[in-house]
C-alpha cells in the first residue's frame, strides 16, 4: 500500500508539474516568434493584411510575425500545414471564408469546424455586382428584368468554380428566379478584363478588385451587399435599397488556430486584434482598400462559420455546384 501511494504522490506531483508549467507557459505567451500561415499567393488581400497585423502584433509583443504563404490545393495545402503544427498559439492561419466553402465541395482530411479554435475577423467586404459597359440596363431591376426576358443569354464571371463569386452568383439566380450562364476564370483580373471588353456580362466581384474599374467608368456598378453603402462607393445602392433585400453575400478575413491551442492564449491573440484595428492607421489603410475593419470574439467569430457553412450548403445544392479536385 505504501509503494502505490508513493506512486500516486509522484504522479500527482508529476501531473501538478505539467499544468504548472502549461499555465507558465500560456502566461509568459508569446516568447518566441509567432507564424501566419497564409493559404493563398504572395501578394494577396491576406498576405498582405497578415503582414500589417504581424508588423503591429511585433511592435506590441516585441517578437517578430512571419508570414508563410502556402498556396495551392484550393487553400487545403496550407490550411494542412497549419493544422500539422503544435496547437501552442505559435502557428496560426489567416483565411477567407472560403474556409466554409472548400470542405463541402472537396474530400479533405480536416473538420473545418472542429479542427479549429477561431480566434480573430480582421475585416470583410462585401460584394459588388458589375456590369459590362455594353450591357443595356443600368440599375438591379433592369438588369434582373432584361434576365428573366432573356435567359439563358447572358453570362457571369466567377474567379473559379466554388469561390465566393460564384456562389454569390448563384444565388442571384436563385433570388431573383432569373438563369445566367456561368463562366469561372482564375481570377479576378481576367474577369474584369473581359467584363470590360463584354465577352461577359456580369460579374459579382468582391468591392476591393472592383473599385480602381468603377472609378475609372471601365464597368457599370450595379449594387452592393451589406446593410450599408461602401465609404468607397457611395454612389452605388444596397442590393435592399436596389430591390433585393436578404441578399447576403459577404467575405470575411480571419485568424484560425489549431483546435487545442489553449483558451488563454486564443483570448489574448484576439484582444490584441482587436486593439490593432481600431487603430487609425489600419483602419485608414482597410477602408483605401473596400475592407472594413471587422471585430469580433472567438465565440462570435465561431458563430459566424457555423452561420455560413449552413448558408453556403444550401445554395451549393440548390445549384448543384460541383469542383472537382
Amino acid at each position: 500500500m505504501k509503494a502505490f501511494n508513493a506512486v500516486v504522490r509522484i504522479a500527482t506531483v508529476g501531473v501538478l508539474m505539467a499544468i504548472a508549467c502549461s499555465v507558465g507557459a500560456q502566461q509568459d505567451y508569446p516568447n518566441k516568434p509567432i507564424r501566419f500561415i497564409v493559404p493563398y499567393a504572395a501578394g494577396s488581400t491576406l498576405d498582405i493584411l497578415g503582414r500589417l497585423v504581424g508588423q503591429k502584433l511585433s511592435e506590441r509583443w516585441g517578437q517578430s510575425v512571419v508570414v508563410d504563404d502556402r498556396p495551392g490545393g484550393n487553400t487545403v495545402i496550407g490550411t494542412e500545414a497549419m493544422l500539422q503544427s503544435s496547437p501552442d498559439g505559435y502557428t496560426l492561419m489567416l483565411t477567407s471564408s472560403g474556409h466554409t466553402l472548400i470542405p463541402q465541395l472537396l474530400p479533405v482530411s480536416f473538420d473545418p469546424i472542429k479542427d479549429f479554435a477561431p480566434v480573430a475577423t480582421i475585416s470583410r467586404t462585401e460584394f459588388i455586382l458589375v456590369a459590362s459597359p455594353s450591357l443595356p440596363a443600368n440599375n438591379l431591376r433592369e438588369v434582373i428584368a432584361l434576365l428573366k426576358v432573356q435567359p439563358g443569354k447572358f453570362n457571369y464571371a466567377s474567379t473559379g468554380v466554388g469561390t465566393g463569386p460564384h456562389v454569390a452568383g448563384e444565388l442571384l439566380n436563385i433570388m431573383a428566379g432569373v438563369r445566367m450562364e456561368h463562366i469561372p476564370y482564375k481570377g479576378s483580373v481576367q474577369a474584369l478584363t473581359d467584363l470590360v471588353a463584354g465577352r461577359v456580362q456580369i460579374f459579382i466581384s468582391t468591392v476591393i478588385v472592383s473599385i480602381p474599374f468603377i472609378k475609372s467608368g471601365r464597368i457599370k456598378a450595379i449594387a452592393v451587399s451589406g446593410e450599408t453603402r461602401q465609404s468607397a462607393l457611395p454612389e452605388v445602392p444596397t442590393f435592399t435599397e436596389a430591390g433585393l433585400p436578404g441578399f447576403d453575400v459577404k467575405t470575411w478575413l480571419g485568424i484560425l488556430a489549431p483546435a487545442k491551442t489553449p483558451k488563454p492564449i486564443i483570448d489574448r491573440l484576439s484582444t490584441e486584434v482587436a486593439k490593432i484595428l481600431v487603430l487609425p492607421d489600419i483602419k485608414e489603410k482597410l477602408d483605401s482598400q473596400g475592407l472594413v475593419p471587422f471585430i469580433s470574439t472567438p465565440e462570435q467569430f465561431a458563430a459566424q462559420i457555423k452561420v455560413d457553412m449552413a448558408k453556403y450548403a444550401k445554395i451549393i445544392k440548390i445549384a448543384n455546384i460541383k469542383l472537382a479536385n
